[in-house]
């Protein structure tokens, strides 16, 4: 027997409140799915048995774990390949420039699932400006899931994984087969801090930020989301920082304080100047 348009309802409710994500009317076979998956990791009998015990409030683990559940994580090496032709072309090259004097520059990839994108970043530094190296540099990665941290921080990936976006030379250059997965290699890993950081909460001090990717993501959230959300960002990117969306996402009607900057077939956004 499927989960009933009560417990829809229900879980719709502590995804919102919890994640600001919103879920249609339609969606009933996602959550339910999602549920039964949970119901599996946790050896109960059903979706429905998950989602009596988040009702009861019996277990505090369960509601995040169904948060976890219902978050997308939808992720690839070098994902839609265009954004990162830009930052190695154009970004990071005027980072640089305009970085020079205090050698300090500091990227952040929110919503960083299980670890593709930053490390694809990593891997960008690593071998095309290996002077960042000597900088004062930091990649900072954060998601909501600390299951999914956990994945990103052991830098395991499944074949089917590497095969999904990552160049053959880069995979021999920069992870070491072990078994079935293949497993990236620690100077690259070390680049990145990966951290616990829910979006629509309380955002914890964070060093001033020259670069951030946060994409596919605002697009599961209100307006009210987006725009609380883009001004926290437009706090943290240091003047003249970049700002990544995903290709169906804007700043535009949103946010006024970023400029449109495009480059071949993506687009970015640039902090105000001074």
């Amino acid at each position: 027997m499927g989960i009933t348009a009560s417990d829809f309802d229900y879980v719709c409710r502590v995804v919102r409140d919890g994640a600001a994500i919103s879920m249609e009317t339609g969606k009933e076979y996602l959550v339910e799915m999602r549920m039964a998956g949970l119901a599996r990791r946790l050896k109960m009998g059903s979706a429905t048995e998950v989602i009596e015990k988040l009702r009861s409030n019996s277990d505090p683990k369960i509601r995040g774990l169904v948060i976890e559940a219902m978050t997308t994580n939808e992720t690839s090496f070098f994902r839609d390949s265009h954004p990162f032709e830009a930052l190695r072309k154009l970004i990071l090259p005027e980072l640089i420039k305009g970085r020079s004097a205090d050698r300090r520059l500091s990227i952040w990839c929110a919503a960083c699932s299980s670890g593709q994108e930053p490390y694809s970043i990593a891997m960008i530094v690593r071998d095309h400006f290996p002077e960042l190296l000597n900088w004062q540099f930091k990649i900072l990665a954060t998601d909501l899931s600390e299951a999914i941290l956990a994945q990103a921080r052991s830098g395991r990936f499944s074949q089917l994984e590497v095969n999904r976006g990552l160049p053959a030379p880069l995979l021999v250059k920069h992870f070491r087969a072990d078994g079935s997965e293949w497993v990236i290699q620690e100077p690259i890993r070390k680049m990145i801090d990966f951290q616990i950081l829910n979006l629509i909460d309380p955002w914890p001090s964070m060093p001033p930020m020259d670069l951030v990717f946060i994409r596919n993501v605002m697009i599961y959230f209100p307006q009210e989301t987006k725009k609380m959300i883009l001004g926290r960002i437009s706090r943290v990117l240091r003047p003249t920082g970049f700002l990544f969306l995903g290709a169906a996402e804007t700043t535009l009607n949103l946010d006024n304080s970023y400029e449109r900057v495009p480059f071949d077939k993506t687009v970015c956004y640039r902090a105000g100047s001074v």
